[in-house]
């Protein structure tokens, strides 16, 4: 069985580093960076900058978790209190 985890390597800050995230999160993170006209390295280096702990790939996850968390909150239409 082939694992869902797919290993890239990538240029952050000026050094080459590998990163492992399965798929839908590489998929997602081209989406990301594509609608804010930057390069996938420039939005690894961003996460990597602002990341407080645990390695990069946890990070990238969050990232990516919390991007579209927070699309999908913004798409759904205020709820009005009941009377």
């Amino acid at each position: 069985m082939k694992s869902p985890v797919v290993k890239r390597s990538i240029v952050v800050a000026g050094h080459k580093t590998s990163v492992s995230l399965e798929e839908a999160f590489w998929n997602g993170m081209k989406e990301i960076s594509g609608l804010r006209n930057m390069t996938l390295s420039e939005l690894v280096g961003e996460i990597d900058n602002n990341r407080q702990q645990g390695n990069l790939s946890s990070a990238i996850r969050l990232f990516v978790l919390d991007y579209f968390k927070s699309r999908a909150m913004a798409a759904q239409p205020e709820k009005v209190p009941a009377q």
